[in-house]
């Protein structure tokens, strides 16, 4: 058999194989990807689903056109009981494995045709409202998750520093990578940035604000590599520089940090000259949590969060605040903000006095 290029089947071979069902599942994924990549959806993404196609495939030791929904109940409930999966990551498996199942099931690309002929039955959709999770809230991120307090944020960003005085008294290598890693933590929070917004970044994005000349050539931010909308290229911004240690920081990188390593344009290379990963990035910073025995509701993102939060309780515009972050929705941004009790307090305070103010002076008229 043959897969077009939308993942349609074209024709029948007769060659014979010794293993049909494991013949057919396979060309039904390569027609998926073909599918997948006529929308125009990330490799990593498509590689992703197809894990979860095989995992399923693993688990339930039948074949798609064999698959019911007693399996889903079986494997997500083993998934949940078991596992302990995320209720987030339980319903993009769910959304994956009902996408497979209505691939091979629309009559459109033939499988239903291919099946029926070859095991005298065909692929069904298993996946329906009633036996998957439903998408009801505009965040499903951990109700632990939260930004740094602004003592949290200062201890990490000390004990980065320290790590790097510390290497660095000893005379070994590692004063590098761990000097770059610190330079990367404060400038996901200086700019508010995603880890994968802040890795992909070149020493090119940056320009001047002639609006804000204090901050010389770091004015403005370009960030390339911002959260794509779903089969969309990733979405591009504009972040304007609102710290004024922010451009000091990334000046002293660039003389002595930057230089020594051979990444070429990337602002923050391996020691291989290849961005630096997610899993070293992540591995340094909830060591340096452990060390300070910060809360695990604490990650790599509250220092997005801790942006957004700063900004809010600094006075800034909230519409100004949801463009540094890129959000299409204020909703979205309001969902970041984790106020502190202070903030909250003054500003019932004002608003109090400001109601006492008018009332009063109504009385008075």
């Amino acid at each position: 058999m043959a897969i077009d290029s939308s993942g349609r089947v074209l024709e029948i071979s007769s060659v014979r194989f010794l293993h049909p069902e494991e013949h057919v599942f396979t060309e039904m994924l390569s027609g998926w990807r073909n599918q997948q990549l006529s929308r125009n959806l990330a490799h990593l993404t498509i590689e992703q689903r197809e894990r979860l196609v095989k995992r399923f495939l693993s688990f339930t030791n039948e074949y798609p056109w064999h698959w019911s929904p007693a399996n889903v109940d079986e494997f997500f409930g083993d998934l949940r009981a078991e596992k302990k999966a995320r209720q987030s990551t339980v319903r993009s498996y769910q959304a994956a494995l009902r996408a497979f199942c209505s691939y091979v099931s629309d009559p459109v690309y033939g499988w239903d045709r291919v099946c029926e002929r070859q095991f005298g039955t065909h692929p069904a959709q298993v996946c329906f409202d009633w036996n998957t999770a439903v998408h009801v809230q505009a965040s499903e991120s951990a109700a632990e998750k939260r930004a740094f307090t602004r003592r949290e944020l200062q201890l990490f960003f000390d004990r980065a520093d320290d790590e790097v005085s510390r290497i660095a008294s000893l005379e070994r290598k590692g004063w590098l990578p761990a000097y770059r890693d610190a330079v990367v933590f404060k400038t996901a929070y200086a700019w508010g940035l995603r880890r994968n917004e802040v890795r992909h970044l070149q020493t090119v994005d940056f320009a001047r604000n002639p609006h804000a000349r204090e901050f010389g050539k770091h004015g403005v931010l370009q960030v390339r590599y911002g959260k794509a909308m779903k089969g969309s290229a990733p979405k591009r911004r504009s972040v304007l520089t609102v710290f004024d240690w922010s451009s000091e920081i990334m000046e002293d990188w660039l003389e002595n940090g930057h230089r020594h390593m051979s990444g070429g344009l990337d602002l923050f290379p391996s020691e291989r000259g290849t961005l630096v990963s997610e899993a070293a990035l992540l591995r340094r910073f909830r060591r340096y949590c452990d060390d300070l025995d910060l809360s695990p509701g604490l990650d790599f993102h509250s220092l997005r969060r801790s942006y957004v939060t700063h900004l809010i309780e600094a006075g800034m515009d909230a519409l100004f605040v949801q463009n540094q972050v890129g959000h299409e929705h204020a909703s979205t941004t309001a969902l970041y903000t984790s106020v502190s009790s202070d903030y909250r307090v003054k500003t019932l305070r004002r608003a109090l006095d400001s109601t006492m103010k008018n009332a009063l002076s109504g009385m008075e008229d």
